[in-house]
């Protein structure tokens, strides 16, 4: 009997799911994450979950991780000291950037440049130059690089190595001469070339993507390292570590290592492919996704069970030309602060956030300022007469009396005080799910909405009110569902080429054998890491545009459509996406600028777990009686326990549903309903809800 096991690591908690390959039983457990080192919390968990499962960890054969190493090696600014090579005359490549300042119009006036991650000082220039056609112009300087390489080391601070070369994107021949000359100075630290991360047109967001590659490189590395051998030891030589990229797929291991730059997204990936998994089971292809955790909340619009994919990912002041999930967050979480200002006396809740320590006022470790997990105990959304989990006890006295500070500044109870804080941060999310919808050309309406996290399921039946979005889905354990996303997704790679041309003046033949191309140029990292060539799936796509446009989309299509249709699919698909956004289409001038083949793995689907089928009654499901305050006054509800529940069965609002990792609040007028893979899906009582 074999197991696989989906790892999630937070900020505050480390989320595991262990599934059954054979019946598809699962089992969740949370541990405390450690920030120190995050393997240490990975190991604790595994120990925990093996522990209270029964299972032995060398039955475990694989290990699939969603990980914010590289991340918060960004955000905090702790990645390695990066030395960087550029071709003679574009040292400031990085300092010049892109000249713009975030903000309004005034916006250089305060804005402060944050330091580069590659600082001029560890910046050195190299005698060569490429043609934009890819001919070359001036021929490497071996001797005078190698001078400068052993001037760049004597400083004695260079931790990572970056060579970006002008028009290297064509002809990455002198960044390949380049790096052997430089291993043989610098021994002992990781190089990455430009021709081998990215490459794509566009000089400052290739060399910046490079050295962000470069300067977590070694954080990711150590830790996968580390991580590795550790699981080795404890599951075994075979078990096979997986590491979830930004665009919701998988890397081995050794390819995460030399790759990081496409981990930056990792954690946000795991909920979407969850959320995705769960709702097209349910039969949910055109969903709304929304993960509420402590501090933010993470949104995403899915199209036909595939999520919306950016050719750039950003985090901090950083971003990068990397494909991610097209995730937006805002700063509303259940830990977000709710403050009152002398000056405007009008309640302003987040982005600043008690995180977990101190935390909300109800945990009782230390916080005492009002945050929305506050406001949800006074009003009852989250009971304080039942134990979260059954291990989390709730000060309902201690959240009241933050609550008050807000109810006293504006002179109001204590219940409005909290109903006020809740639907600020509903609209905060209510504008973010706008941002990937209704600003995409999309409408809320046509698309069901999956709550999920920690915090997710108490809003969940309120943001579904705000889109119109029905049913509003709470998948099982909603709040290990970015574990279970990173245990049923796939391994992906991906290669690209910049490719300029009007779309009238190639062929079919011409664009087939480069698509042919990049696809054995992807394919081969996957059959390195021992995938047969028949397991693989491939997808092509080009991005296009109407020449001279500033910004191109991302058509996507499959090898037998781009066979049987050739380029007319490109401009019909792309007539349409653009039509969608922008209302309108041109006859002509549709230029491609890049073209990539992404190659996956085959999906080999899971069995669904069993589920409850006998005729459980509410009243068997039902732990207490209490009461909830919505639209000014207050309502008798009743709490049930979640995993008592049947399928089928329904349960009318008001209530609220408690399980190991979340709380579910159901509204008066809504009623949910358990379906066969265990979701619970709300509904307004009097709709019609044939979709």
């Amino acid at each position: 009997m074999s197991y696989r096991l989906g790892v999630d690591v937070g900020g505050t908690f480390t989320d595991l799911l262990l599934i059954n390959e054979s019946n598809g039983e699962t089992h969740t457990a949370k541990v405390p994450s450690t920030p120190e080192d995050s393997s240490v919390g990975v190991l604790n968990g595994i120990a925990r979950i093996c522990e209270e499962s029964g299972i032995d960890p060398k039955q475990i054969n694989r290990v699939m991780h969603g990980t914010t190493v590289a991340t918060n090696a960004v955000l905090t600014g702790k990645g390695a000291k990066v030395g960087l090579v550029t071709t003679k005359g574009y040292k400031h490549v990085l300092q010049v950037a892109r000249s713009f300042c975030p903000g309004g119009l005034g916006g250089w006036v305060s804005y402060v440049k944050k330091p580069l991650l590659a600082p001029l000082e560890l910046t050195i220039e190299a005698n060569e130059r490429m043609g934009a056609d890819g001919s070359t112009v001036g021929e490497l300087d071996k001797q005078a690089l190698r001078d400068d390489l052993h001037k760049l080391k004597a400083k004695g601070e260079v931790e990572a190595l970056t060579i970006c070369f002008i028009n290297a994107y064509v002809n990455g021949e002198h960044e390949k001469q380049a790096k052997a000359v430089a291993a043989e100075i610098f021994t002992d630290i990781p190089i990455s070339i430009s021709s081998d991360i990215v490459p794509e047109m566009q000089e400052y967001e290739r060399t910046e993507t490079t050295v962000v590659n470069s300067y977590v490189r070694p954080e990711v590395a150590r830790y996968v390292d580390n991580l590795q051998a550790s699981l080795h030891q404890t599951m075994g030589k075979d078990l096979h570590l997986s590491i979830l990229r930004s665009d919701g797929g998988l890397a081995s291991a050794n390819a995460a290592a030399d790759n990081p730059v496409n981990l930056l997204m990792s954690g946000p990936a795991g909920g979407v492919s969850g959320a995705i998994h769960f709702a097209s089971a349910a039969g949910y292809e055109n969903i709304l996704t929304f993960d509420m955790g402590g501090t933010s909340t993470d949104v995403a619009l899915i199209q036909n069970s595939k999520a919306r994919i950016r050719r750039e990912t950003r985090v901090g002041d950083v971003t990068v030309r990397a494909p991610s999930v097209d995730v937006r967050t805002v700063g509303a979480g259940g830990g977000s602060l709710a403050f009152v200002p002398e000056l405007t006396k009008a309640l302003r809740v987040g982005p600043e956030s008690a995180g977990a320590k101190p935390g909300p006022a109800a945990y009782m470790k230390g916080g005492v300022e009002p945050t929305v997990c506050d406001a949800n105990v006074v009003l009852g959304y989250l009971p304080s007469d039942v134990q979260l989990g059954g291990k989390m006890a709730i000060d309902k006295a201690a959240a009241v009396a933050a609550v008050k500070k807000v109810a006293d500044a504006m002179e109001i109870s204590v219940e409005e005080a909290a109903e006020g804080i809740v639907r600020i941060a509903n609209e905060a999310m209510f504008g973010a799910l706008r941002l990937v919808s209704v600003e995409q050309g999309f409408d809320p309406r046509d698309f069901a909405l999956v709550g999920f996290g920690g915090a997710g399921p108490l809003h969940a039946n309120a943001l579904g009110m705000l889109t119109g979005s029905w049913p509003t889905i709470i998948p099982p354990g909603p709040g290990v569902l970015c574990a279970y996303g990173d245990a049923t997704t796939v391994v992906k790679d991906e290669a690209s080429k910049t490719y300029v041309t009007l779309i009238k003046d190639t062929n079919k033949a011409s664009l087939g054998e480069l698509f042919n191309e990049l696809t054995e140029k992807a394919a081969s990292t996957l059959i390195a890491d021992g995938i047969s060539k028949d397991e693989l799936e491939v997808t092509l796509q080009a991005d296009v545009r109407y020449t001279g446009q500033a910004f191109q989309l991302s058509i996507e299509i499959s090898k037998a459509d781009f066979e049987a249709q050739g380029l007319d699919l490109l401009i019909s698909r792309f007539d349409e996406q653009h039509t969608q956004l922008f209302t309108f289409a041109l006859d002509e001038g549709h230029e491609i600028v890049m073209v990539r083949a992404i190659v996956s793995a085959a999906s080999k689907s899971l069995p669904e777990s069993k589920q409850i089928t006998g005729s459980t009654t509410l009243l068997e499901c039902k732990i207490a009686d209490t009461k909830i305050y919505h639209q000014g006054e207050y309502h008798q509800a009743a709490i049930y326990e979640r995993s008592k529940m049947g399928v089928d069965l329904v349960v009318p609002g008001p209530c609220v549903v408690c399980e190991m990792d979340s709380t579910t609040v159901i509204l008066p007028g809504y009623a949910a309903t358990v379906d066969a893979v265990g979701n619970l899906l709300i509904n307004p009582v009097n709709a019609n809800n044939n979709r």
